[in-house]
């Protein structure tokens, strides 16, 4: 009687063990248990207006045209020997800004040199408009040109110029789309063709140019 009553019992019991067990694995962790976990960190991405040193004025043009003036208002009226006039870039903000004592008078649509390591293509630093400037050029090594070009660097190696141009003369139209939205230069700074043509006939032989990231 004892022993076949014995037998019914241990396999009761086996089963009751396999069954707490089967409960502990599936019951979700304690409080303890996940205090320890790190938080997953959260990566927010800086957009362009993130790194411009000024908000867009209200008359920026708006879709952007990279055949029309940045501003729908007129460019400012600069003196011949005026010499309170300086050009910021910001390399980031994808602008250029004419300042007049340090105020921003005009805001420019602007691409400047792509960025590689972490490092734009086009310097940053403090520079001078030099006297070189024309109306149109050509690079065969980088099979690109430009048109209403302004150095402001001692070695006209990089300059302010419309958005590019093929060898037939004609504008890059894909490049031209990057203007006011993303860099794409070998190391110049591109602009609209009016407000390129603005500065090279505008803006004097020694105006500070101040080029920065943002």
């Amino acid at each position: 009687m004892k022993k076949s009553l014995l037998k019914p019992l241990t396999f009761c019991f086996i089963i009751l063990i396999c069954v707490i067990s089967l409960a502990r694995i599936s019951m979700p962790q304690t409080h303890k248990e996940t205090s320890n976990a790190k938080p997953k960190e959260t990566v927010v991405k800086k957009t362009a207006a993130s790194f411009r040193p000024y908000q867009d004025p209200s008359d920026l043009r708006r879709p952007y045209n990279w055949r029309k003036s940045s501003e729908l208002k007129p460019y400012p009226k600069i003196k011949r020997l005026e010499n309170d006039i300086t050009i910021r870039v910001s390399l980031k903000g994808n602008r250029v800004y004419i300042l007049r004592n340090n105020k921003r008078v005009y805001t420019m649509l602007a691409s400047g040199g792509i960025f590689k390591k972490g490092k734009s293509l086009t310097p940053t630093g403090t520079f001078k408009i030099q006297d070189n400037r024309g109306e149109s050029f050509y690079n065969p090594n980088l099979n690109e040109g430009a048109n209403n070009w302004t150095s402001w660097d001692k070695n006209d190696v990089y300059l302010f110029h419309s958005v590019p141009t093929k060898d037939n003369g004609k504008y890059n139209l894909k490049e031209a789309k990057k203007l006011g939205k993303q860099q794409g230069s070998h190391g110049c700074v591109r602009l609209s063709v009016p407000d390129s043509q603005w500065i090279m006939n505008n803006i004097r032989s020694g105006t500070k140019v101040i080029v920065k990231n943002n």
